[in-house]
């Protein structure tokens, strides 16, 4: 199976504008960059069949954009256990309960970045997930600590976009 840990795109600042940080939206500029780096990324063959997002208002926007960019168009679900403090055993036995070959989950940094370290057996890697930036990861059963192989690792500047 091949599991994408992606970070959302580019939002708005934390501040008094937002008070409720789960509310706070991609910018315009940040959503024009992640329609881009779908568009390139599915040129290449970037094809998650689902797409798994925190509720937090940015992650959904970015999970949204690669619905609407990527063929065939992935089924997208929202899971709380992708959300700021993520829940890493329970977004596994989600996805290990699924039947797609290709996931991909849409997350919060620092939490991308811990994930994706712990999948692949070192909780120590340091992993600069800049926004926008995703990672494959290829397991030979369903995801587990430790079990994964990183295939490949872009960020949105690498793409051009």
């Amino acid at each position: 199976m091949r599991l994408y840990i992606i970070r959302h795109a580019w939002a708005g600042d934390p501040g008094p504008q937002w008070p409720d940080d789960a509310k706070r939206p991609l910018t315009d500029d940040g959503k024009r960059r992640f329609r881009k780096v779908a568009d390139v990324l599915g040129e290449r063959g970037f094809a998650p069949r689902l797409v798994v997002t925190s509720p937090y208002v940015r992650a959904r926007q970015t999970a949204d954009i690669l619905v609407d960019r990527l063929q065939p168009t992935p089924e997208l679900h929202v899971l709380d256990a992708l959300q700021c403090g993520s829940d890493l055993e329970a977004a596994l036995r989600f996805t290990a309960a699924r039947t797609e070959s290709e996931i991909a989950w849409v997350g919060h940094m620092p939490d991308v970045a811990t994930m994706t370290s712990a999948l692949i057996g070192d909780h120590g890697a340091a992993l600069d997930f800049s926004k926008g930036a995703v990672a494959a990861l290829d397991f030979e059963g369903p995801p587990a600590v430790g079990a994964g192989v990183l295939r490949w690792f872009v960020t949105a500047k690498l793409l051009g976009c």
